[in-house]
Parts: C-alpha cells; structure tokens; sequence
C-alpha cells in the first residue's frame, strides 16, 4: 500500500454516533410559495404584446397629430388586488373595430389573469386610429 492508502479500522460506534434529523424528510414536498411581485413594466410589456397578437391591430401607440405628447400608450394600475388597464391601439382597415376591441380586452384580460396570476378589474381600449393596408 502506498502512503496515501489507507486501511478502513474498525469504527469506533461510541466516538461519533450517526447523526439523525429532528423531523424526517419528505423528498416529495415543496418549499411554500412566497408572494409572487409583478413590476409595473412587466404588466406594461404583457399587456402590450398580449394587445399585439389580435388579428386586426397594427400597433400599440397613439395616432393622431398629437400622439408623441400623449405618454406611453399602455397605462397599467393596481388597487384592491386587481389590474386596471388602458391600451391605445392603431387598427388595421379592414377590421370591424368593435369586436377588435372586445378581442382586445379578452386578450389583454386572460394575460393578465392567466400569466400574471392577478386579478383583472376594468380594461379600457382606445382605438386611436385607422392605418396600414387591408386583409
């Protein structure tokens, strides 16, 4: 054998007892969830992309002459546990802008519940203009 080998001896069961946990483990079990924080600027983004995939709008912005004045075009709140929210979108001709509106405000409510796991309140659409080309 070399130097660094050496031969297991013999335990010594008095010397250092086997260590046993105070409470048994269940491997099966899951650490308790914390509180889940949202920031105002994932809510921003989430609406705006969940606005973006409805068939018929061509961007999340403001239209008009006045649109670079008007702020951010999704505005996002939270109070009594629940989401409000104001999107401005530009529709697409061709699109009959009522029930893009309601897709909308169904998009943008399944995101918030469903992804952000909170609680919708009002969601308000501003169709703030017409542009882009047709079907």
């Amino acid at each position: 054998m070399s130097a660094r080998q050496s031969r297991p001896g013999p335990v010594d069961s008095e010397a250092s007892p086997p260590v046993q946990p105070t409470q048994p483990v269940d491997p099966n079990r899951s650490a308790r969830p914390g509180p889940l924080a949202v920031s105002h600027s994932v809510i921003v983004d989430m609406v705006r992309l969940a606005a973006l995939e409805v068939p018929g709008v061509l961007k999340v912005g403001r239209g008009g002459p006045l649109a670079r004045l008007g702020g951010s075009p999704v505005r996002a709140s939270v109070g009594d546990g629940k989401v409000s929210v104001r999107v401005w979108i530009i529709a697409r001709p061709d699109y009959a802008l009522t029930p893009l509106a309601v897709q909308v405000r169904q998009a943008v409510g399944a995101t918030v519940e469903r992804l952000l796991g909170m609680e919708i309140g009002e969601v308000t659409v501003v169709i703030d203009g017409v542009r882009g080309r047709g079907k």
